[in-house]
């Protein structure tokens, strides 16, 4: 499979064939175009032909690179439509509305058919007044006012099944940015070893030179080499991390191959975070799907209250009947009505409300308990924003190029015998740490982003339609 590191050493061999060194001494003429183009040199043949091959491996290259460019909104919407636990979120819901319309139906009624004898020993249907076939049809009706509350109690319970199904797509849109930014940081570090491998090359030749000359031991040259295996050792290490990362990527976008190969993350825009810790907090108590889910579970419960008060009033039932008589004996209707009594209240509806008042302040006390919760997690994280925002100005401008000064200055002392090799190895190793530091708070700057946006219901969400929008608000 061609890779990008593939073709550039393809091409990096053939640039090398073009240098003078490796033109024959002796040169032999030939029409390497065609038979009417003027000979030419074997060497200029190979010029033109190796020029061909690099112009189609760049051409290759490019087409490749961009095949493997990860795009994070790309991601967002697969897993938004193929996310297992979004799905199930989603039937959730689904389900709870299916509830609302029988919650407020009526009972079924009852239906009754029978036969009443006047005898044991004979059928004495049509010769006796009291034998007789009997149909009936009865119909319960609630105490007026159970019916909309039962409804009332359905519909909130819904919607706060639909507020935890967006908290649900806003944890998953913050898992796949934080998984993106994870792996593209892995790549990044790859990138820092190869950068840093050269400078140990560096240290690896003035060490070779000293050596030859006298200058220094053996342990020396055996000790940058050591180095250089040791980033060896470390980009495998990230190469391993690469792998689980799409494993779990790939498991959040729900794709049935855990195993799928992704291509590498853009680099993130770093942007101002337009809110302070006050205007984060008043959005989350405004737009957070965890605190309106509770909001509507305390509104179910107050109606659940309401409900359990109106159990003290008894239902209704209507009964209507006919019997069939024969002879000489008209028919006969009846019209009843039967309603429950609740002589057992003090054990049964009055424990009733006590449980639903008992519920009430158990939801109250969960919206309470999640707002302190959003409150720490949104002061966490915004502490952790500001302070990556403060050491990545810091590697940046002030310790990076100041190790990288102090390398520089360290490598030409060891050249001229001034600076012992442990030294520049150190300053190297300083400078390495320097900026896997700094791309490792990049990225937790970004995955706090992500996390506040997801507490606060900012997050930006497509949904599975198409439809895009907030889904929090």
């Amino acid at each position: 499979m061609w890779t990008p590191g593939n073709l550039y050493h393809v091409a990096f061999i053939c640039i090398s064939l073009l240098s003078p060194r490796h033109s024959p001494r002796r040169t032999k003429t030939y029409a390497c175009v065609n038979s009417s183009s003027p000979p030419r040199s074997a060497f200029e043949c190979n010029v033109v032909l190796i020029k061909i091959i690099i112009v189609g491996l760049f051409f290759c290259l490019s087409s490749v690179v961009l095949a493997q460019e990860l795009e994070l909104n790309d991601l967002i919407e697969e897993a938004l439509k193929n996310n297992p636990e979004i799905l199930a979120a989603q039937a959730r819901g689904e389900a709870a509305k299916y509830k609302i319309p029988q919650a407020k139906s009526l009972p079924d009624p009852m239906v009754m058919f029978g036969y009443q004898n006047d005898s044991w020993n004979e059928y004495t249907y049509g010769e006796s007044s009291d034998s007789q076939w009997m149909f009936s049809a009865s119909q319960m009706f609630p105490f007026p006012g159970k019916r909309s509350l039962k409804e009332k109690m359905a519909e909130k319970d819904a919607e706060s099944i639909a507020a935890a199904y967006a908290a649900t797509q806003l944890r998953i849109i913050a898992k796949v940015k934080e998984l993106y930014l994870d792996l593209f940081l892995a790549h990044k570090n790859i990138d820092l070893i190869h950068d840093k491998t050269s400078l140990f090359s560096r240290i690896e030749e003035a060490a070779l030179a000293r050596y030859s000359s006298g200058m220094a031991p053996q342990q020396e040259v055996i000790m940058a080499q050591t180095e250089k295996y040791m980033l060896m050792e470390k980009e495998e290490m990230f190469k391993q991390k690469i792998q689980a990362l799409e494993a779990m990527l790939n498991s959040t976008l729900g794709r049935g191959d855990v195993n799928t190969s992704l291509g590498r993350p853009v680099e993130p825009v770093s942007a101002a975070f337009p809110a302070t810790l006050d205007e984060l907090l008043e959005k989350a108590y405004n737009n957070s799907p965890e605190i309106k889910a509770r909001e509507k579970m305390i509104a179910g419960a107050e109606a659940k209250v309401q409900m359990a008060k109106r159990e003290y009033y008894p239902d209704f039932t209507i009964n209507a009947g006919v019997s069939k008589r024969r002879g000489m004996f008209d028919d006969m209707w009846s019209l009843t009505s039967t309603i429950n009594i609740p002589l057992y209240f003090r054990s049964k509806q009055r424990q009733g409300v006590f449980e639903a008042q008992a519920s009430l302040s158990e939801a109250q006390s969960e919206r309470e308990a999640i707002k302190l919760m959003i409150a720490s997690a949104i002061r966490d994280n915004y502490s952790m924003f500001t302070a990556a925002e403060r050491l990545t100005e810091l590697y940046q401008n002030a310790l990076i190029p100041k190790t990288y000064q102090d390398f520089e200055s360290a490598i030409a002392g060891y050249v001229t015998g001034k600076v012992e090799a442990i030294t520049v190895i150190s300053r190297l190793k300083a400078l390495l740490d320097y900026e896997l530091l700094y791309w490792g708070q990049i990225t937790e700057r970004g995955k706090a982003i992500a996390r506040l946006e997801a507490i606060t219901g900012e997050a930006h969400i497509v949904s599975p339609a198409g439809t895009e929008g907030n889904e929090s608000k």
